[in-house]
């Protein structure tokens, strides 16, 4: 297979070639030419989803399972952190046409301090290192704990963790290979998690200025899910029961984009996440994008969170010598056209053609 196009994040005009699967830059005689305009960006990555979990929670089956990485496949992310799952969805790794995942295993969580049945529910804080070493053994470089959560007897959020604790669960996670992230809304279990050498925070709606400069610091990455945080109005006029639980979350919501901009000011490594399964639809890589612009990343920045900076981040690589054949093209650039980045037109994996454009409307 031939290509030609603009390929970032370098900018430059050039032909690329598929052989085996993989990409060359060495011309090949005879090659079909799938394209010779375009914009060619290393294959997007979704870097907190959750294959796995059905709309609305709960085990998803086998075939659900397929069907959502087929969704994010068609939108172009090829490498997905699934952020934890209540399944084992290794089966899909026998379908080389459907995206790359790294999992994180199950999340580690207090009894009554995270959605039911999805995680492993801990009796005893103390078990914690363990339990971390065993899920780093059984994942793929990544383990999820949950940071905070609402605490029902306070009405409000509240850490599952002793400092202490942390630090060695996240030493032992360290000791077998592993990386480790936690969920975390609000603003007391930030310092805790920070200081115990913790890799990476999902969501961060209770960045300060100070945990900010603490996390830059210690280098620990940022996924915010800007468009799950936008569901916090609803979570809160829910939790009638809770109405400082549930004030807190409007004021989480209302900064959020404000917080996530002074983030990426200070250097913290920013990386776009959906969130999707349960209430969040997969496929929407495109709209986290976009919001992300919306905190101050430029339209190059963004879409480096979601694709070339995002896969140096993973420990996998985009398009060069040698390289799976693992691609988007766009008719236009996707930076500055929103149609485009939401319509790749064609998707190329594993050097297999996946998605091409309609021969009708041009569109999929």
């Amino acid at each position: 297979m031939h290509v030609r196009g603009v390929v970032l994040p370098d900018d430059v005009e050039r032909d690329l070639w598929v052989v085996d699967g993989a990409v060359t830059f060495e011309p090949v005689a005879g090659a079909e030419s799938l394209c010779r305009t375009g914009w060619i960006v290393p294959g997007l990555v979704d870097a907190h989803c959750h294959v796995g979990i059905s709309y609305g929670g709960g085990d998803e089956t086998h075939e659900g399972a397929v069907e959502q990485a087929e969704t994010e496949r068609d939108a172009g992310a090829l490498l997905l952190r699934d952020a934890g799952s209540p399944i084992d969805t290794r089966f899909i790794d026998e379908h080389v046409e459907l995206p790359r995942i790294i999992r994180a295993g199950r999340h580690i969580a207090r009894p009554r301090r995270y959605i039911r049945e999805l995680g492993i529910e801990l009796d005893d804080e103390r078990d914690l290192p363990e339990i971390v070493a065993e899920q780093a053994r059984f994942g793929d470089g990544w383990v999820k704990i949950v940071g905070d959560w609402i605490d029902r007897a306070v009405g409000d959020l509240r850490p599952l963790w002793s400092d202490d604790i942390l630090k060695q669960a996240i030493d032992a996670a360290h000791a077998n290979g592993a990386r480790v992230t936690a969920h975390v809304f609000g603003e007391d279990a930030l310092p805790g998690l920070i200081n115990a050498g913790i890799d990476c925070l999902e969501h961060g709606t209770g960045l300060t200025d100070d945990t900010i400069a603490l996390m830059a610091a210690h280098g620990t990455a940022l996924v915010p899910t800007l468009i799950n945080i936008d569901t916090f109005p609803g979570i809160a006029d829910s939790a009638t029961k809770f109405p400082v639980y549930a004030a807190h979350m409007r004021d989480l919501h209302h900064r959020v984009r404000d917080t996530v901009g002074k983030a990426h000011e200070a250097g913290v490594p920013i990386y776009a996440g959906t969130d999707a399964g349960g209430s969040i639809r997969h496929g929407r890589i495109a709209d986290e994008i976009t919001a992300l612009t919306g905190a101050g990343l430029t339209p190059h920045e963004a879409l480096g969170a979601a694709s070339w900076n995002a896969r140096t981040w993973l420990h996998r690589p985009s398009i060069e010598e040698g390289a799976p054949a693992d691609f988007v093209i766009y008719t236009h650039d996707p930076r500055t056209d929103p149609r485009s980045l939401t319509d790749p037109q064609w998707v190329v994996l594993r050097g297999l053609v996946v998605k091409t454009p309609d021969p009708v409307t041009g569109h999929r």
